[in-house]
């Protein structure tokens, strides 16, 4: 008896307790400016230099380039592809820190739900779409939007 009313006692007081539960898919979550979430990508200022998928541990970045047609370039080779596997990638950042050219880095944006596995395979053009919820300190990397374009 004396356990039955203790636990009522601790039911009891956690009814008037403060909730502490979100309303999340209607209001979005603050996510601290640290957080590693997925990744953006510049196709613009990729050298295909293979160090992000070299580095990867998961082995989920399949980057290829081909020899630039244009012999007048300063870039040697033209990126073809640019694919990540989320289904297998533990966002760890490495990806963003060997990058010299900081064509990857880090947005805030964790939502990648989906029902199907396939969906998880996200190409380069997904990937440069991405220009949401970009860490601060990642801001100078990203492109600036034309003048009188509208920003997101």
């Amino acid at each position: 008896m004396k356990g039955l009313v203790k636990g009522l006692g601790i039911t009891l007081k956690n009814l008037t307790a403060k909730k502490v539960t979100y309303k999340y898919p209607d209001v979005p979550l603050e996510m601290p400016d640290r957080f590693r979430g997925i990744q953006y990508f510049d196709p613009e200022k990729c050298i295909v230099c293979n160090q992000c998928a070299r580095v990867c541990p998961t082995d989920c970045i399949t980057l290829t380039g081909k020899k630039n047609p244009d012999p007048e370039s300063k870039m040697k080779l033209v990126i073809e592809t640019y694919d990540i596997n989320f289904e297998i990638c533990i966002l760890c950042d490495l990806c963003t820190e060997v990058c010299p050219t900081e064509a990857i880095v880090m947005t805030n944006n964790f939502e990648l739900s989906t029902y199907s596995r396939d969906d998880l395979f996200k190409n380069m053009q997904w990937l440069s779409e991405n220009k949401t919820l970009v860490r601060q300190e990642n801001n100078s990397a990203m492109p600036k939007p034309a003048k009188g374009g509208a920003t997101e």
